[in-house]
C-alpha cells in the first residue's frame, strides 16, 4: 500500500524541494504551448513570504506545497478517492489526515483556494508538514486508511513525481502529456538549476519564444502584464500608434505595443511560423530605432534594462549608470526581473548582453532601412536614436 506515510520518506528537504518544483514549471511553461494547459506552476508572490508550488492535472485532482516562513504544508485532492471528503457520508476531511497538523500551518488549509463554494470541508486527501527548524516530513499518526486500496489517499497518484524526480520520470511525464519527444538533456539541464539558455528552450519547444506563445503567456500572468503596461513601458493594449509609418526597406510593421510618452513598438515583417520579427520603436519626437531581433529579445530587455534606462543606452550612457535611478526607488527590481522572465519562459541574461543585443539591433537602423517615415509626407524620415558613446 503506497499512502502519504511513504511518500514523507521519499521528499527532499524544504530548499531542495522548492527548487526542484520550480524546475518542473520551468520545464512545463517551456514545453506547453499554452500556459492554460500546464500542469505545474509556481507563484513567488503567493501571499506575504509565502509562495506556492501547484498542480493541476485539469481533471479535477490537485496538490500544492505552500512554503512559508513557519514551514512547508503539501496537501494534495483526488475527487474520485475514498478519503476525498466527497467520498464520505459527512463531507468532511478524512479522520486523522489534518488533525495533527501544527497550529503555525494550519490557517493554510482554510485558504479559500482549497476550499469550494459552500462546502464545510477543504479540498484534502492526503495532508504533510514540516514547520521551521524540523528535520524531517510529518503527516497525520491516526490516519485509519480504507482497505482493499493501493493508493487509498492519492498520493502515489499526485505526488509521484515528487517521489521520483529523476530525469527520466520527468521526461515521461512532459512526453505522455504533450504526445512528443523531449530531449533528456534539457530537462537535466533544467532540473540541475541551470539557466534556461535559448538553446536549451528551443530544444525543450522549437516554439517556446515564438511571439504567439509569448503573448499567451503574458495574458496568463497578470503580474508580468501589469510591469510590461507600467514601468516596462510595453504595453501590449496600446496598438494605436499616433500616426502611420512606413519603412524604406518594404518590409511590413505591425504596432504590438506602446508606451506612456506617446512611443510604439513595432513587430517588422510577415508572419513565418519560428521566424523572429524584429521590433522597431518610434517615439513621440520623431526618432526610431530597431531594439530587437524578436520579440524575445525585446521583452528580455524590457524587463532587465528598464526605460528610460536603454535610451540612455542608445544615447551613449553605459553600466553601471543604467538603471541605477530605478534601483534606487526599487531595489528588489533583480528579484521581480528573474520571476518575470522564468514566467515567460525567457533565458535569463545579464546587462551586458541585453545592452550588446539592443546596440547590435540598433546599427541596423539606417543601414538595413529600418529608419521609417510616414508615408505622404515629404520630408518626414525619423531621426536615429543611436548616438555616439558618451566620455
Amino acid at each position: 500500500m503506497s499512502t502519504v506515510h511513504e511518500t514523507a520518506s521519499l521528499l527532499l528537504d524544504p530548499a531542495e524541494l522548492r527548487s526542484y518544483l520550480r524546475a518542473l514549471a520551468v520545464l512545463d511553461a517551456t514545453i506547453g504551448d499554452d500556459p492554460r494547459l500546464c500542469h505545474y506552476a509556481f507563484d513567488a508572490t503567493w501571499g506575504p513570504g509565502e509562495e506556492a508550488a501547484l498542480m493541476e492535472n485539469g481533471s479535477g485532482d490537485d496538490f500544492s506545497v505552500l512554503f512559508t516562513p513557519d514551514g512547508v504544508l503539501i496537501r494534495d485532492f483526488d475527487h474520485e478517492w475514498e478519503m476525498s471528503p466527497y467520498g464520505t457520508d459527512d463531507e468532511q476531511v478524512w479522520p486523522g489526515v489534518i488533525d495533527d497538523a501544527p497550529a503555525a500551518l494550519r490557517p493554510l488549509l482554510d485558504e479559500p483556494a482549497f476550499c469550494d463554494e459552500g462546502a464545510d470541508a477543504p479540498r484534502i486527501t492526503a495532508c504533510l508538514w514540516r514547520e521551521t527548524g524540523d528535520t524531517a516530513w510529518r503527516t497525520g499518526s491516526g490516519i485509519g486508511f480504507p482497505p482493499g486500496s493501493e493508493d487509498p489517499d492519492g498520493s502515489g497518484f499526485l505526488f509521484r513525481l515528487l517521489a521520483d524526480r529523476s530525469p527520466e520520470a520527468v521526461r515521461t511525464h512532459f512526453e505522455d502529456y504533450y504526445e512528443r519527444p523531449v530531449p533528456l538533456g534539457a530537462v537535466r539541464h533544467v532540473l540541475a538549476g541551470h539557466p534556461l539558455t535559448p538553446a536549451v528552450a528551443a530544444a525543450l519547444n522549437p516554439a517556446a519564444l515564438s511571439g504567439d506563445a509569448l503573448l499567451r503567456r503574458v495574458a496568463a500572468h497578470p503580474e508580468v502584464a501589469a510591469y510590461l503596461a507600467c514601468d516596462g513601458e510595453f504595453d501590449l493594449a496600446r496598438t494605436d500608434p499616433i500616426e502611420s509609418i512606413a519603412l524604406p526597406n518594404g518590409v511590413p510593421v505591425e504596432p504590438v505595443a506602446g508606451c506612456n510618452a506617446g512611443g510604439t513598438h513595432y513587430l517588422c515583417g510577415p508572419e513565418v511560423p519560428g521566424g523572429p520579427r524584429p521590433v522597431l520603436y518610434t517615439d513621440s519626437e520623431g526618432q526610431a530605432s530597431p531594439t530587437a531581433e524578436s520579440l524575445a529579445e525585446a521583452l528580455t530587455l524590457t524587463i532587465t534594462i528598464t526605460l528610460p534606462s536603454w535610451h540612455d543606452a542608445l544615447a551613449g550612457f553605459r553600466p553601471p549608470a543604467l538603471n541605477s535611478d530605478y534601483l534606487d526607488d526599487h531595489p528588489d527590481h533583480p528579484v521581480v526581473r528573474d520571476r518575470l522572465l522564468a514566467a515567460l519562459g525567457l533565458p535569463p541574461a545579464t546587462d551586458q548582453e541585453v545592452l550588446d543585443r539592443l546596440l547590435a539591433a540598433a546599427a541596423r537602423t539606417i543601414h538595413d532601412g529600418f529608419l521609417p517615415y510616414v508615408p505622404d509626407e515629404e520630408d518626414s524620415p525619423f531621426e536615429p536614436m543611436l548616438g555616439l558613446p558618451a566620455d
